[in-house]
């Protein structure tokens, strides 16, 4: 039974609560409670034996069981055992078994709340522990991912987050494409491994490239084959085939059709060693596509299939013609098939799983990158873009990369955390962690992606003879040698110039809007001083007509000629129809001559092959 003193103290508020009570759906037994003790008779507590149940009360001066009811139930607890307990409380006449049995509710509800407060003091605990541990994974982690990360990854290592972070990175020894490869060929060297490359679209050839002819045919065609011939020269490396498209088209030059194309070796001195019937480096013509026209690679995707099946009839057969070379008889299967662009990673992901075989994919242009930054100008939607550019069709083809390969090829670091992670099929941070688990022999849980590899793009330069007076001669060096005559492109571009003298600025680039060359001729026209000390050169590609080049170039093509008309331009700006590749280190060598300077002023610039060449004058 409850004391005189508390149960007047209990009523007042009581009142209030049991009215908040009234509205809880669900909670009716809570009224029931409340009731049963504004029902009990104040006259008759404190007498006779109910009196000794309440000594417990009493002693603890003055509980509340009201209050720390509905503090500790309706606040914490909704619990189907206590409304069990209230609803045989609430059936019992007897007001002294009643208030017993009140009395254990709070006890009950007391040792609740303390086993609540127990748990949830071992959750911190145990969270604390946990959140240590996972700290130290990820420590452990990071310890064994910066062994394997390249220059630019290991800019989010928890090593560079230091004082001495910029120092640490300045002292950090550049990887190039040339050390990965001599690393990779010294651990290979024993071995003859055969390795094929795709690059399908675009006009390849070993010698004399056409780059800059067209959109296709740029500083990927010329990556691809050096990138050939450099393993052909690998010791481990027995045979290197690049595949590509045979084109028999009368606009484009016989070379392109014959099947088979060797090419010439790095170092010539050291080919014969090793060298077997099938060895060293070729660019294998698969026919695919109209037989009789040369085809962009935005109309190539419904002939991939086409090139799939001839691609792999041509894998088979050199695999057991190589088997029986250095196989013992038994086939030798490429060690890696590896994609260049969208489409042949397309290509190589259908081989891949066809042959069983690893493969690695580079990218060079990305195409949700390009289709972001063609929304951002505006000029088109998303449908033009797509039925242009058959762009969707490319992000498919790039999302299949993704899931089919080891390894993929990137240029920069921002290639991957800028462009790669537009995709659904990677994350920068969980391909760390994934790269981590395995590593450490811990499940995956079927989660795969592939590992990144920055890689900074290196070019040949051994083609490249770089003369004395480079630097530093001026234009009248050659007449002290009569018998060096000055290059014919030399002569090409000058015949443009009023005042062939004056220093030089030279951008190599094919007429394409990302290239921004309208930019550069415009900040040249609106520049008089600029005008007054130097000329400029635009090298656009080869051309024969302007009506014969595609729709997009012809565009840019036409407003440099409006604009050059617009500032009245003529013999400040050269801009030849054509020129070999053989010539562009001459060009380069003018502009130095000149005393000029090289600008690169596109957009965006996936490879950088002219500012990769540049650097050598």
């Amino acid at each position: 039974s409850l004391s005189l003193s508390l149960c007047e103290r209990v009523c007042a508020p009581v009142h209030s609560v049991v009215g908040v009570a009234v509205g809880m759906a669900g909670n009716d037994w809570v009224n029931s409670y409340l009731e049963a003790i504004l029902d009990s008779d104040p006259g008759g507590i404190g007498r006779g034996p109910a009196a000794k149940s309440s000594l417990l009360l009493r002693e603890r001066g003055g509980f509340n069981p009201t209050r720390y009811f509905v503090e500790e139930v309706i606040t914490g607890f909704d619990e189907t055992d206590l409304y069990k307990s209230w609803v045989r409380a609430a059936a019992t006449r007897g007001p002294q078994e009643r208030n017993t049995r009140l009395e254990n509710m709070c006890w009950r509800i007391w040792n609740l709340a303390r086993k609540k407060k127990q748990i949830e003091g071992e959750e911190t605990q145990r969270l604390a522990k946990r959140r240590l541990e996972r700290e130290k994974g990820r420590r452990d982690a990071t310890a064994d991912m910066s062994e394997d990360l390249s220059e630019g990854e290991r800019g989010d290592t928890v090593g560079d987050i230091s004082s001495h972070g910029d120092i640490a990175r300045s002292r950090m020894p550049r990887i190039s494409s040339v050390d990965a490869i001599e690393a990779w060929a010294s651990q290979h060297k024993d071995r003859k491994l055969y390795i094929v490359l795709i690059s399908i679209h675009g006009l390849i050839r070993g010698e004399n490239m056409e780059l800059g002819r067209d959109s296709d045919t740029g500083g990927q065609v010329k990556y691809v084959v050096e990138l050939a011939r450099a393993l052909g020269s690998m010791p481990g490396v027995y045979r290197v085939d690049l595949l590509t498209r045979q084109i028999s088209a009368p606009d484009v030059d016989w070379s392109y059709g014959e099947p088979t194309e060797m090419l010439s070796p790095m170092h010539s001195e050291n080919f014969l060693e090793g060298v077997g019937e099938s060895s060293g480096a070729y660019i294998v013509r698969i026919p695919f596509g109209p037989r009789d026209k040369y085809l962009p690679k935005e109309l190539l995707w419904p002939y991939i299939q086409e090139f799939v099946d001839g691609a792999l009839s041509h894998i088979l057969h050199m695999s057991k013609v190589l088997g029986e070379q250095i196989g013992g008889g038994q086939p030798v299967w490429p060690v890696a098939i590896h994609g260049h662009y969208a489409d042949a990673g397309d290509s190589a992901a259908l081989l891949s799983g066809a042959l069983n075989v690893p493969m690695l994919f580079t990218g060079h242009s990305l195409g949700r990158d390009k289709l972001e930054q063609l929304l951002k100008q505006g000029r088109q939607s998303r449908e033009e873009i797509n039925a242009m550019y058959k762009i969707m069709r490319r992000i498919e083809a790039e999302e299949l990369c993704l899931d089919s390969s080891e390894i993929i090829i990137t240029s920069t670091k921002q290639e991957i955390e800028g462009q790669w992670c537009l995709y659904d099929g990677f994350d920068v941070i969980l391909e760390r962690k994934l790269r981590a688990r395995i590593k450490r022999g811990v499940s995956c849980y079927g989660r795969f992606m592939p590992r990144m590899v920055i890689i900074p793009p290196g070019m040949e330069f051994n083609n490249i003879v770089v003369h004395d007076g480079d630097v530093d001669g001026d234009m009248e060096g050659n007449e002290d040698h009569p018998l060096s005559p000055d290059p014919p492109i030399w002569s090409e571009i000058m015949r443009f110039f009023t005042n062939p003298r004056k220093p030089m600025i030279l951008a190599l680039a094919r007429p394409d809007p990302k290239k921004n060359i309208l930019t550069l001729v415009k900040a040249f026209g609106e520049c008089r001083p600029l005008r007054e000390l130097a000329n400029l050169t635009l090298i656009m590609g080869n051309r024969d007509a302007i009506d014969e080049m595609s729709s997009t170039n012809a565009a840019v093509l036409t407003a440099v000629l409006k604009l050059i008309d617009k500032y009245d331009l003529y013999g400040q700006v050269a801009y030849p129809k054509h020129h070999k590749q053989s010539d562009v280190p001459d060009i380069y060598r003018l502009a130095a001559k000149t005393k000029g300077v090289f600008i690169n002023p596109a957009f965006i610039e996936p490879f950088g092959l002219t500012l990769i060449e540049v650097q050598l004058f």
